[in-house]
């Protein structure tokens, strides 16, 4: 009853008795407790039930909203707070009275239901899976970056590592919230701190090292530069195992100052002389200035705009992409099913495209993921009206190698089987969607079984026919994997 109340308006929390129409004007929200003819309003049973019920009003908000996990300090203060109002409303006095046992049963299912709520989403699948994958990210980046650098060596950054991060985002993407704030909430917070890592760890600047001779004082101001990029090594690293959860003495406060220090010092060299000098040091101002951008994560993911993503403008442009998409996929199911090849919206198709790539992800990794998946919906269509053509257009020729005419063949039935897997609609479940996998497996095989004996036109076009294959498969697999922004 209390979450219904409290958090009855998808991914917005309670808002103290008013809730939000769709026109963003408030209207009053009648407690279940005032629904009811109050028995007595100053009879001590029900004023101690009124009091119960502001700080039920007090606790909502933060029930709803939070995002942490049974051992974060917060739940223990939440839970506590809860369970200390349960108690109070078993002591309040009902004298055998029904109506005062009805009021006091309401005020306990209320505390009841905010209490189950907090727990639920504290050890939800979904929550934990958000918290194991946090910590593989902050294992990764404590041995790769944090450590190294705290034990006076060099941090191993290179594209191994910025990979893994990659696919730690993707995963993080593709956990399920089902539509409740405080995962929505716990996700993002999670995604924005490793894409911040990711974004500072690919914008490091390497020390430069000029060739001389030079004059003397420029080489003091390389030197001073060179030292200035030692300490922002040093709060880079700092700076991610702030965003990791890995300093438990730093603050962001404390290396803000640290780096507005360092811009003081560059800023004080004088190097009007020597042009390759001062694009150093813009270069080593402009990498601080990224590493600050990182430090204003304290708040980020109270915003609920931020993580609510159902009224994002940017989530329903890509929508009406889709819709769109969705409509000439349709169309193009509909002509290949009897043999017509000249519906080829591929220039639309194309503009799509281009409209995808414009769209405003602000940096945030659901909306990234959102359009890529939109993406590759298009190419999915493009790749398929190319291999059709191709098909059509096809004449083989006498001298033909024998391996080269059966990838080809294998190249047939996999438009058949792309055709499918475009107008596929159902579940992973399904015995449809069985059979698909089965079959686009099959036709790997084939491939696998193809020797080229040495034709590399054949070595060639293998290997295209076996991406083709594995991109297929890839997208019925995105189809089904029910993903939510």
């Amino acid at each position: 009853m209390a979450v219904r109340w409290l958090c009855s308006l998808f991914g917005k929390p309670f808002d103290g008795g008013k809730r939000m129409d769709h026109g963003g004007s408030q209207q009053q929200q009648h407690h279940p407790m005032e629904q009811q003819q109050p028995y007595n309003a100053q009879h001590p049973a029900m004023m101690r039930l009124y009091e119960v019920q502001k700080e039920v009003a007090s606790l909502g908000p933060q029930v709803c909203t939070f995002s942490g996990l049974q051992n974060d300090r917060d739940y223990k203060r939440l839970e506590r707070e809860l369970t200390r109002l349960l108690l109070e409303v078993d002591k309040v006095d009902t004298e055998g009275k029904p109506e005062l046992q009805g009021a006091r049963k309401r005020a306990a299912q209320e505390v009841e239901g905010l209490l189950r709520y907090l727990e639920e989403n504290a050890t939800h699948p979904s929550r934990l899976a958000i918290e194991e994958l946090s910590n593989e990210a902050r294992q990764l980046v404590d041995e790769r970056v944090v450590a190294p650098q705290r034990a006076g060596g060099v941090a191993e950054i290179n594209d191994e590592l910025v990979d893994a991060l990659q696919e730690l985002v993707l995963r993080l993407t593709q956990v399920k919230t089902e539509g409740r704030v405080p995962l929505r909430k716990a996700r993002y917070r999670a995604l924005t701190r490793l894409c911040a890592v990711q974004d500072v760890l690919e914008g490091r600047t390497q020390q430069q090292t000029l060739s001389l001779p030079l004059s003397g004082d420029t080489h003091e101001a390389v030197h001073r530069i060179n030292q200035v990029m030692v300490k922002v090594s040093v709060a880079r690293s700092q700076l991610v195992a702030l965003l990791m959860g890995l300093s438990g003495r730093d603050s962001c406060a404390h290396l803000s100052r640290i780096l507005t220090e360092m811009q003081v010092e560059l800023d004080a060299l004088d190097v009007s002389g020597n042009a390759a000098i001062r694009n150093y040091r813009k270069q080593v101002v402009e990498e601080i200035n990224g590493l600050l951008k990182h430090l204003d994560l304290e708040g980020e993911g109270d915003d609920t705009r931020r993580y609510d993503l159902a009224q994002n403008n940017s989530i329903r442009e890509i929508e009406a992409v889709r819709a769109h998409v969705s409509h000439l996929r349709e169309g193009v199911l509909r002509h290949c099913a009897v043999g017509d090849l000249g519906f080829r919206p591929k220039a639309e198709l194309q503009s799509l495209l281009t409209h995808l790539d414009q769209v405003d992800t602000a940096k945030n990794p659901c909306i990234r993921e959102a359009r890529r998946r939109a993406v590759v919906e298009v190419q999915a269509i493009i790749t398929f009206l190319d291999l059709r053509e191709a098909l059509a257009r096809r004449q083989p020729g006498p001298n033909e190698h024998p391996s080269h005419r059966a990838v080809w063949l294998v190249l047939g039935s996999l438009s058949d089987l792309q055709a499918q897997v475009l107008g596929f609609d159902g579940k992973r479940v399904d015995k449809s969607y069985m059979i698909l996998e089965e079959l686009l497996t099959k036709q790997l095989l084939a491939l696998d079984a193809v020797d080229p004996q040495g034709d590399e036109t054949t070595k060639v076009a293998r290997k295209q026919a076996v991406k083709f294959a594995q991109n297929i498969l890839n997208y019925l697999d995105m189809k089904t994997d029910e993903w939510e922004y």
